[in-house]
């Protein structure tokens, strides 16, 4: 079961600009039919240049999305997926993303 076409637009433009975030994007199950009631899901993100935050921000941001989507999430950077020395997980991810917000 794919991820509901559902998708709180407007509350996620909001959570990007007040985190400066210029791109998020979903990827893994919740793109395919493996998609299940109990699965999180996995969004990468890219901050606005000059942005800096710390750990605590990001655990934040991840439950702040979990409750404007009514479910885990596993917020990413692209950043470090874009460094990952496993090639074959970084094609994947990047390659398979699909952009929910971009400024």
């Amino acid at each position: 079961m794919a991820m509901p076409t559902v998708w709180p637009a407007q509350r996620i433009a909001e959570f990007c600009h007040r985190w400066k975030v210029s791109e998020l994007s979903l990827f893994g199950s919740a793109l395919g039919d493996d998609f299940r009631p109990d699965s999180d899901i996995d969004l990468l993100f890219t901050f606005s240049p000059g942005a800096e935050r710390s750990l605590l921000d990001l655990v934040n941001m991840e439950e702040e999305l979990a409750q404007i989507l009514g479910r885990k999430v596993d917020l990413v950077s692209r950043r470090a997926i874009e460094r990952s020395h496993n090639w074959i997980r970084r094609k994947a991810i990047l390659e398979g993303a699909r952009r929910v917000y971009g400024s």
